[in-house]
């Protein structure tokens, strides 16, 4: 198999690269927020927050988590798409959505159902065992996506010239899934550098945890800021590797080749092996957080005050809406820059969205606090600057998806469109819209499920009376109140369940002949 054709760069449209900008512009204000604070440090005060043992712990065990985890769940999300997706798995419709579901559980509620199961889990065992099971997601949403769409006859042509099925799949799929794996992975590191409540909850210090602790117990924001800038250089870091190993090769094709099902391979006598692998995944990710919570209500959660637990999920729907489809309209722009023109203005504002996102959501939350009292003073404590917030915290998930479909939509056909007489706005709505459309709505779900569990930004810039339901969550847990907090991380799972579940079956039609 010959290597894949390469696109020569496209010059984006003006306004397209305009939007791509403000938005990359308006997402690294935070950013600036935490710089101006660093450099307000003198070398002696740099170089007695940087240079500590204590620092160097906190960089051996982010690294730690970041490579155990990336690596764990890169393993679990690619291996269980396959079976999914390219095997002749029994039920896969019902493990498609099964394998999805743990986003909808926070990992801050995984976390603690597994304390309360298992009460010595701690450390950065701990941590990799719990965040793995609550990421895991983030690669085999995409990877189980591109699988479903490709072409099998890239498959059947690599057979037919002598290769075995696992060369084969080798040679002309695994190439097909890099931007998707990438993605994934990418997600999973980022996340894992911004994660508090997981990290708080096992004792497992990292920057994370040390920059709140700066901010909120020391009262320390010059040593907050210059840990937080050592995160983005580590963030940094992840997003070249990341660059650098997607590469330029085209993963789109004119055409999705002959009206036909894939060629599944069979499990044979493995299939009961498969069957139970997949079925252990969905226990430990699913099972654990299922019997705590079951315990909590039956222990008298389910007595929760009906109009309370009502108000707090109207707010956290109203809030997962708004901020999902400004953070979906926001990424299209960078995603398809990134996927088509490949300029240094696609790669900055893919970076600075990336960077930003990186930065633990307490950093977040008072930069933009910071930057509303002092320029934009009516929008201080509005669920305009928490929205805002959300979308500077969430943007990739949604650039991830699009980007990765549009890298899989024929540019050509565009370029036809417009050589019959279409603008760009009807080709885009005609054309482009419905190519990637299932990555868009993957973007949407992504983003409304981070915002309606996101426990850290929304606790410091909810406007007074505005609770969700992870911030209702963490005040009954934080009272030691389990039973109370039980009904609102069920609605937490309710709320998102049935978003995943929609866009998974919209994807399932989208590839039936």
């Amino acid at each position: 198999m010959g290597r894949p054709a390469r696109d020569a760069p496209r010059s984006a449209p003006a306004p397209l690269r305009a939007a791509a900008l403000l938005v990359a512009a308006l997402c690294t204000l935070p950013l600036v927020v935490v710089v101006v604070g660093a450099a307000d440090a003198g070398a002696a005060q740099v170089a007695q927050v940087l240079w500590r043992p204590r620092v160097a712990e906190l960089l051996a065990n982010s690294t730690a988590l970041v490579v155990l985890t990336v690596a764990v769940t890169t393993a679990v999300g690619v291996g269980a798409a396959w079976l999914v997706e390219r095997t002749t798995l029994a039920a896969a419709g019902f493990w498609r959505v099964a394998l999805v579901c743990p986003l909808a559980v926070p990992a801050f509620v995984n976390s603690y159902a597994w304390i309360s199961v298992w009460p010595q889990l701690e450390g950065l065992a701990g941590a990799v065992v719990v965040t793995s099971l609550s990421y895991f997601p983030f690669v085999f949403l995409p990877v189980s996506a591109v699988l479903r769409g490709l072409d099998p006859g890239l498959e059947d042509t690599a057979r037919a010239l002598g290769l075995g099925p696992w060369r084969a799949f080798g040679r002309a799929v695994l190439p097909q899934l890099r931007p998707a794996v990438l993605g994934g992975m990418l997600l999973v590191a980022l996340h894992l550098l911004s994660e508090f409540g997981v990290l708080a909850m096992l004792r497992f210090p990292t920057f994370t945890t040390a920059i709140l602790e700066q901010y909120q117990v020391a009262f320390n924001s010059t040593a907050g800021s210059l840990l937080a800038c050592l995160l983005m250089t580590i963030a940094l870091g992840l997003l070249t590797a990341e660059l650098l190993l997607r590469g330029t090769a085209r993963h789109a094709r004119v055409a999705r080749g002959s009206a036909r099902r894939q060629v599944l391979a069979p499990l044979g006598r493995t299939a009961p092996l498969a069957v139970a692998a997949l079925a252990a995944l969905t226990l430990l990710s699913l099972g654990v957080p299922a019997v705590s919570l079951a315990r909590w209500l039956l222990a008298g959660g389910a007595d929760a005050e009906a109009a309370s637990l009502a108000r707090t999920l109207w707010g956290t729907v109203r809030l997962g809406l708004v901020a999902a489809l400004l953070a979906t309209v926001a990424a299209f722009p960078i995603a398809w820059l990134v996927a088509r023109s490949r300029t240094w203005l696609a790669v900055a504002a893919e970076r600075a969205i990336y960077v930003a996102s990186s930065l633990p959501g307490v950093v977040v939350a008072l930069a933009l606090v910071t930057l509303a009292v002092r320029f934009a003073r009516p929008l201080y404590q509005t669920s305009v600057v928490l929205v805002i917030a959300y979308t500077v915290l969430f943007l990739p998930r949604a650039t991830v998806a699009i980007r990765a479909a549009i890298a899989h939509a024929p540019p050509e056909l565009a370029e036809t469109a417009r050589s019959l007489g279409d603008g760009p706005l009807r080709t885009f709505v005609r054309v482009q819209l419905p190519l990637t459309l299932r990555g868009v709505l993957a973007g949407f779900a992504l983003v409304f499920i981070a915002v309606a569990t996101e426990l850290t930004a929304t606790l410091l810039l909810a406007p007074t009376g505005t609770e969700t339901l992870a911030t209702a969550f963490w005040s009954a847990s934080e009272s030691l109140d389990y039973a109370g907090a039980a009904p609102y991380a069920a609605a937490m799972v309710l709320v998102s369940a049935p978003v995943t579940y929609l866009l998974l079956r919209r994807g399932e039609e989208e590839q039936l002949p």
